[in-house]
């Protein structure tokens, strides 16, 4: 049988070494000795002797997914073998972290993570629920984060001179070191007359970076987690 579909783009070749790599720009693939995490639902296809097992976030952890609707549902993967990971074709990327780094990321954009990241659910400073009761997953540790986004983030540095303002919606992350605060870009008088539709930022100070989606969150998949 011949076609271009068996080329080794699309072909899947046996992982010689333990650990995360790109498939795709759609896909993470995952080669399992031990255990990892990733998010619930997101395999799409396996092969070895792995078994999947709901990972609870924990008493905290659940009631900020509940009032908020964000949140970070896990099932840890263990044993020895391959598995794939994707979710409605978003993009992937892979950020490889060290000692001292952290990473502050919404979790709606989290795909796959080394078991030796730790992570925890934390309010982001100066939201409130105003900014849609942000709650971001910061990531710290020595391993490697799978990422997806819908589209080609944006990466902006944010410095001491230049503060970045992001809409809510759209942020997918960023250094844990920023200072977080709400703006307001729009007075009463003009929100009552119809706005802008973007009346409130977030504002992030300090040395680093954010990581922003070339679109707004859609409402229907807003009320998905």
């Amino acid at each position: 049988m011949k076609s271009d579909l068996f080329s080794s783009e699309h072909m899947a070749e046996q992982a010689t070494v333990p650990g995360m790599t790109l498939q795709n720009a759609k896909s993470i693939k995952y080669a399992v000795n031990g255990e990892m995490h990733a998010r619930q639902g997101s395999m799409v296809a396996f092969r070895g002797d792995l078994q999947f097992e709901h990972k609870g976030q924990g008493i905290g952890g659940l009631l900020k997914r509940a009032v908020t609707g964000e949140g970070l549902p896990l099932m840890a993967v263990r044993g020895q073998g391959e598995a794939w990971f994707a979710h409605e074709a978003a993009n992937c990327f892979i950020v490889e972290m060290e000692q001292g780094d952290a990473l502050t990321i919404n979790g709606r954009n989290v795909l796959c993570f080394d078991a030796s990241l730790s992570y925890e659910i934390k309010t982001v400073k100066g939201a409130g629920m105003t900014g849609g009761g942000l709650f971001n997953s910061v990531f710290t540790g020595y391993g490697k984060l799978g990422l997806m986004c819908d589209g080609y983030p944006i990466v902006i540095p944010v410095t001491p001179q230049q503060p970045v303002f992001v809409d809510t919606d759209a942020v997918v992350g960023w250094s844990a070191q920023l200072n977080t605060s709400l703006h307001r870009s729009q007075s009463v008088g003009s929100m009552i007359r119809g706005g802008s539709g973007e009346a409130v930022q977030l504002r992030l100070d300090g040395q680093g970076f954010v990581i922003v989606r070339p679109s707004e969150l859609k409402p229907e998949k807003a009320s998905s987690h």
